[in-house]
């Protein structure tokens, strides 16, 4: 199956340099004092904006993890360096079902045409490559916080965003957010929008989130910035909708016709240690 490093997919995140004005060579700038009125309105400015931007933030977060059923269709590309030093983009279109507090699908076309489903119906994990007929799953119960933690740090699975699937949405990024700024007012496609970048301990983030009553956000950029080459992620959100149609088999797997079992890569240690298995219960990750 494809295989990606995650760890070089991510670009630089912008940035919004400050003008230093200097006096030539052997000449001392002189500097006017500023009033302190006119300093005190310049940081209660600032303080406002720095609220505001939190406030946004939060709303995105807390009507995401509120949301009791969504979709979202995403366009998203990440970059990867080669060895040549040179960053090569590559694409993906994903679409992704939640239906809280068990149901999880994640449907992936990369731009090779290649296909992935991830999907949870609160008792297993599975993934399913249509383009090899295989398919891993591991039974993990408790909902859709535990599955995508247990996805992302156990079997070492990549799924981007994967926070914003998350209940516990704004307590993650309180915890996780080191700084936060109001960058611009900004428009996409029509709708204003309202720009914050802000900086976690390993990843630089951009959020493009709606000035209105459902602040679903509509583009989001992620730069990993301790990764060789400072990769980004980026991605486009559309058709957001709050009341989607659920079937009742869109969550649970059923291996087609020739279907191989496979095993997360993350398992093999585990399986060596317990002796041979059966062959379809041995395998690679996806």
């Amino acid at each position: 199956m494809k295989k990606y490093n995650w760890s070089l997919k991510r670009s630089v995140l912008y940035a919004i340099a400050s003008l230093i004005m200097v006096g030539c060579a052997g000449e001392q700038a002189a500097v006017r004092p500023q009033p302190a009125a006119a300093v005190a309105s310049s940081t209660v400015a600032v303080a406002e904006t720095e609220r505001d931007a939190k406030k946004i933030l939060t709303s995105m977060a807390e009507f995401m993890a509120k949301s009791p059923r969504f979709s979202v269709n995403l366009s998203s590309s990440y970059e990867v360096l080669q060895e040549s030093g040179q960053k090569i983009e590559f694409g993906e279109s994903r679409k992704i079902t939640v239906s809280r507090p068990n149901g999880l699908r994640v449907e992936v076309e990369h731009s090779d045409g290649e296909k992935h489903l991830v999907m949870y119906d609160g008792r297993e994990i599975t993934t399913f490559s249509p383009t090899q007929n295989v398919y891993a799953q591991v039974p993990k119960p408790g909902g859709i916080d535990e599955a995508v933690t247990y996805f992302l740090k156990d079997l070492h699975m990549r799924l981007p965003l994967a926070a914003l699937l998350l209940s516990r949405l704004p307590a993650e990024l309180e915890r996780r957010t080191q700084a936060l700024d109001y960058v611009e007012k900004d428009v996409i496609h029509g709708t204003p929008v309202h720009h914050l970048a802000g900086r976690t301990e390993t990843v630089d983030y951009q959020v493009w989130i709606p000035a209105g009553v459902q602040p679903l956000p509509l583009r989001i950029v992620l730069t990993y910035k301790n990764a060789l080459g400072q990769p980004s992620f980026r991605a486009q959100f559309s058709d957001w909708n709050l009341a989607p149609e659920i079937q009742d088999n869109q969550f649970a797997f059923t291996p087609p016709e020739g279907a191989r079992k496979i095993a997360f890569l993350a398992q093999l240690p585990q399986i060596a240690l317990k002796g041979p298995t059966k062959p379809e219960q041995s395998g690679g990750q996806k």
